[in-house]
């Protein structure tokens, strides 16, 4: 199994992006007909880039992209969107409405569809907004990355159902899963020959793609 390091800690921007492909095929034919066909897992994709680096953080990215080369892959998540939009000013905190500490880390309840998920062991009225990210893990190297579609509320127990695409794969995924609203995550591999970082003074800027890789 590969070695999964670290993202380098620092503030990405002004401008990154992180989508999910959906490959498909469109044919159109006479008579006003198309069909579609939907190919393959659905994977995300990344572009990472940060701006005037101070010296310590250029010597961050010089090691990463050593590690990244030789094997290692990183969790990979949006840095504009790192926790659900209605927190978004600070790591999720707060008490669980069952009791304990929360840091953004559920379980995975049960799957009503693939494309349906009930969440346990959040704060009651804890909120979620389309578009906010949620990860479901397996194990460290085994991960699901979805947005979620419709806005939605824990109730007082901290039990939420949120409506999810892309669709889960409920043949690796199960329930007693964990899942994850703080920097929700997939594992990623940095796309060769994508890593850029010309040192210039008195400051650096840094750029490389990444494409989200699967392991059972």
């Amino acid at each position: 199994m590969p070695d999964l390091i670290s993202l380098p800690a620092v503030i990405y921007g002004p401008s990154i992006s992180f989508d999910p492909i959906r490959t498909r095929s469109t044919s159109r034919m006479l008579g006003r007909k198309t069909e579609t066909l939907f190919r393959g897992t659905p994977y995300w994709v990344a572009t990472y880039a940060a701006s005037k680096l101070t010296t310590d953080e250029v010597s961050l990215f010089d090691a990463f992209n050593m590690l990244a080369s030789d094997g290692g892959v990183f969790a990979g998540y949006d840095p504009h969107r790192p926790r659900p939009i209605a927190y978004a000013g600070a790591p999720l905190a707060g008490v669980k409405a069952g009791g304990g500490a929360f840091n953004g880390d559920a379980v995975l309840q049960s799957i009503t569809n693939a494309k349906t998920i009930v969440v346990n062991g959040l704060p009651a009225g804890f909120k979620l907004s389309s578009g906010d990210y949620v990860e479901i893990r397996k194990s460290a190297l085994v991960r699901s990355l979805h947005r979620i579609t419709a806005p939605a509320t824990a109730n007082g127990a901290g039990v939420v159902s949120l409506s999810i695409r892309f669709a889960l794969d409920t043949q690796t995924f199960a329930a007693g899963n964990t899942v994850h609203f703080e920097k929700s995550a997939c594992i990623m591999e940095m796309d060769e020959g994508s890593f850029s970082l010309p040192k210039s003074w008195p400051v650096s800027n840094v750029q490389f793609t990444a494409t989200e890789l699967f392991f059972s």
